[in-house]
């Protein structure tokens, strides 16, 4: 059967059936439809094609060992295989998400930067751990991907492609997202060519429009498979790249990029420099890993603050003052936390997370301090622990405070911290 009515059954492999409730689309591969199940509502996505027993064997270990990360709307549960067809049930994409697409068209927007930035986080993080699964996702573009514009909370969807790493399934990928070596037909998808896919989708969530996508592109009457290899595959040119400047970005085609690319740190251009140089385009070796655009994206929270204009912006501690992106208000050179390898740019409600209190934590999302005003003193500033551990201060004339869930630590230079897990941290400029 190629398509369910209402009401109709289907039998999962585990012996339960699950009940057809509606249909919510379809796309290239099946139908999706709203299913219920044990009194639980999901998704059950049902193959139109035929799809060979390996991969129907390679979904089903997936589910077996479970999703990397909850980043992912990971395959629960898969149906028995009958007459060549099959689904699989996940878990609904909740309303408040909405396709990755639906922001580059302007349709949705971030509600703010951190929004964005935490988009980004966790988009990298989870690729990170797909890929230290052992696993290599194959088809990453911009149809993966659901956020919630609010939060930058992203749920990665199409995780039937994925495979262990160096097995394919026949999935190649959408040209525009594919590293150069899988456009011209000289690797199969793997974690490397993951890597250079996973920087395209970071590039058009930071700058919406393509980093491979100027005026060479513009060119053209229309994109023929021939272009598609040059501009892909044998000679993909960054739009930004400083030694060469043929696939510049058109204004009126590509505005977002030419007006967001002067907006970001030196350090966040650079790396995506690096991502689309000839070096990385041609030796997959030398691309970004995930946990370096993790390690970018948390500095960039860090030298995000909001200005008093009541949006935010950037501080770039490679320059020596810095202004507002929204308002042109210079915002000088502020007090840092310097916290081990980090830097916090001190600023009135910028977040402390767990990762920076303690050498081993992965954490990134749990806020464990806040920098707060005093109310009736706004140019006092200090930094609130939120966490249910006691830290300890150091001022600056050797007094010690200990400071509990709640309590303050004043904002002031020379300050020096300690957190719950040894590590230590000091207030300078």
């Amino acid at each position: 059967m190629k398509e369910f009515n209402k009401n109709d059954t289907v039998k999962l492999k585990i012996g339960n059936s699950l009940t057809i409730k509606e249909k919510l689309g379809e796309g290239g591969q099946g139908v999706v439809y709203r299913v219920e199940l044990q009194g639980k509502e999901y998704a059950l996505k049902w193959y139109t094609h035929e799809y060979s027993k390996k991969f129907y064997q390679n979904l089903d270990n997936n589910i077996k060992k479970g999703a990397p990360a909850k980043t992912f709307l990971w395959p629960l549960y898969i149906t028995e295989w009958k007459d060549n067809r099959f689904g699989y049930v996940m878990e609904l994409r909740p309303p408040e998400y909405k396709d990755f697409s639906h922001f580059l068209l302007a349709k949705q927007r971030f509600a703010s930067l951190s929004s964005m930035i935490n988009a980004a986080l966790q988009i990298s993080n989870a690729f990170r751990e797909l890929h230290r699964a052992g696993y290599s996702y194959q088809d990453l573009n911009d149809g993966n991907f659901f956020i919630n514009p609010q939060t930058g909370d992203v749920l990665i969807c199409d995780n039937d492609n994925v495979a262990p790493d160096g097995t394919n399934l026949g999935i190649a990928g959408k040209c525009r997202y594919m590293a150069p070596e899988v456009v011209l037909g000289k690797r199969k998808p793997n974690a490397d060519s993951d890597r250079f896919s996973l920087s395209v989708a970071l590039f058009m969530l930071l700058f919406g429009n393509h980093p491979l996508e100027g005026k060479l592109i513009a060119s053209v009457p229309c994109m023929t498979d021939k272009n598609e290899r040059r501009f892909y595959g044998s000679d993909p040119v960054f739009i930004f790249d400083p030694q060469d400047d043929r696939n510049r970005p058109v204004m009126g085609i590509h505005t977002n990029a030419i007006r967001r690319w002067p907006l970001f740190p030196i350090f966040v251009r650079e790396a995506f420099i690096h991502a689309f140089g000839k070096e990385c385009a041609h030796h997959p070796n030398k691309r970004n890993p995930e946990n370096e655009w993790q390690k970018l994206f948390i500095r960039l929270r860090d030298e995000t603050v909001m200005c008093s204009c009541g949006n935010e912006t950037f501080i770039d501690l490679s320059q020596s003052s810095s202004r507002c992106i929204n308002c042109g208000k210079d915002l000088g050179k502020p007090l840092l936390l310097h916290v081990k390898n980090n830097r916090v740019v001190l600023f009135p409600q910028q977040k402390i997370y767990a990762c920076h209190l303690r050498p081993d934590n992965q954490d990134f999302l749990t806020v464990a301090g806040e920098v707060i005003q005093n109310k009736k003193n706004p140019s006092l500033w200090g930094i609130r622990n939120l966490t249910s551990d006691v830290w300890l201060a150091t001022l600056p004339d050797g007094r010690q405070l200990s400071v509990k869930t709640n309590e303050v630590i004043p904002v002031f230079k020379d300050i020096e911290i300690i957190f719950s897990g040894g590590t230590k941290a000091k207030i300078e400029e």
